[in-house]
């Protein structure tokens, strides 16, 4: 990991990765600096990992249908002072940042807590389908970003707030990933296969 300095030791953040791989997830969790709740797809919480995901912390997200419930565990576990990973791109895909959900800036808007950017490369090969793993002796790095700052806004929250520091916030992370490509000297992997996407 690159930059680990940059995570906050203490205090609620919203760690915020770009998506490439099927193993971003267990490596957000892995070898953040400090332990992450990660909002996590429901469908992994099923048979011995399902388990593990339970044990570690993670949050069961429904991505096919607005989910209050994981909502307000990400909220409570940034209120109690740690840190709630998402993935605002929602799903697996090139990791540019293109596609960009509003979820990260709603959370930091609620408690002010910072958002750090992480930066996975080599979790995918290039051409890699989305549920593929990387050949063995791939070497993957993940660059901590510059942690951006968002002042908590109180309730009524407006859907302008919202897009608003989305927007923002999609534009610094862009910036952290075009620093750590030219840092690592590496490449995003591309796109999923024709006729794939992980939904």
């Amino acid at each position: 990991m690159h930059h680990a300095e940059r995570f906050p030791r203490t205090g609620p953040a919203v760690v915020a990765g770009n998506h490439i791989g099927f193993v971003d997830g267990p490596l957000m969790a892995i070898f953040a600096p400090r332990p992450v709740h990660a909002l996590t797809k429901i469908e992994m919480f099923s048979g011995p990992l399902g388990v593990f995901l339970r044990a570690s912390g993670q949050i069961p997200l429904d991505r096919d249908h607005t989910d209050p419930a994981a909502v307000r565990i990400a909220l409570r576990v940034l209120r109690e002072g740690y840190a709630v990973g998402v993935f605002p791109e929602g799903t697996r895909g090139p990791g540019d940042l293109e596609r960009f959900h509003g979820g990260a800036a709603y959370l930091a808007l609620v408690t002010g807590a910072p958002v750090v950017p992480l930066t996975f490369l080599g979790s995918r090969d290039p051409g890699g389908s989305s549920s593929s793993l990387p050949h063995r002796g791939a070497r993957i790095d993940i660059v901590v970003g510059e942690p951006c700052a968002v002042d908590a806004v109180p309730w009524p929250r407006t859907r302008e707030n919202v897009s608003s520091t989305s927007a923002a916030l999609r534009d610094h992370m862009q910036q952290q990933l075009a620093g750590a490509l030219d840092e690592t000297g590496r490449s995003l992997p591309g796109p999923l296969p024709q006729g794939e996407r992980d939904e």
